[in-house]
């Protein structure tokens, strides 16, 4: 995807014009599908650097996630059917209260949630009920062996698993054990 250097709408003309980075143009008629990609990348670079995401919650817990991700994050889920996500970094745990709450719904699956750092206002808010037996906080970095074997002690071999790695997190990162 090539990182684009600058927009300009012109609303009389009703289109786009897109200066990429290697000074390449490209016009394209506003409401089409190409204009929408480029002003919806802006848009998310955009709203992260302002902390838009920030706005956000799920059941009283910041979630910092786009309304859209989780609409989406609930799309997956339903077409995954899976019995466990495993996320790793939950900073307020809006997330792991939204998986709990979706897995209620469904009337089954558990969340595994690791964080390096949990604060007690946090753990208090997240293991309220009655969510709270969908799901298992584990205070500890995601990529130390001890947190893998206790991941593992806590899934049965037939369970389906979805992993949520936090912005934080890479691939590369997560396999690092």
């Amino acid at each position: 995807m090539k990182r684009i250097r600058n927009l300009t709408v012109d609303m009389v003309s009703q289109t786009l014009s897109v200066t990429y980075a290697d000074n390449e143009l490209s016009t394209f008629p506003l409401y089409t599908p190409e204009a929408f990609q480029a002003i919806s990348r802006l848009w998310i670079k955009t709203g992260w650097a302002a902390k838009y995401s920030y706005n956000f919650s799920w059941m009283g817990r910041p979630v910092i996630q786009l309304p859209e991700d989780l609409l989406m994050a609930q799309e997956l889920i339903h077409k995954v059917q899976p019995r466990v996500i495993i996320e790793t970094g939950i900073a307020h745990g809006g997330s792991s209260v939204f998986y709990a709450s979706l897995f209620e719904i469904l009337g089954h699956g558990r969340v595994i949630s690791i964080d390096i750092e949990i604060r007690p206002h946090n753990r208090e808010a997240i293991e309220e009920p009655p969510l709270k037996r969908r799901i298992t906080l584990i205070e500890r970095s995601s990529i130390v062996p001890e947190t893998l074997e206790e991941v593992r002690s806590l899934i049965s071999p037939n369970e389906k698993v979805m992993v949520v790695l936090d912005s934080n997190h890479t691939r590369e990162h997560v396999q690092r054990v």
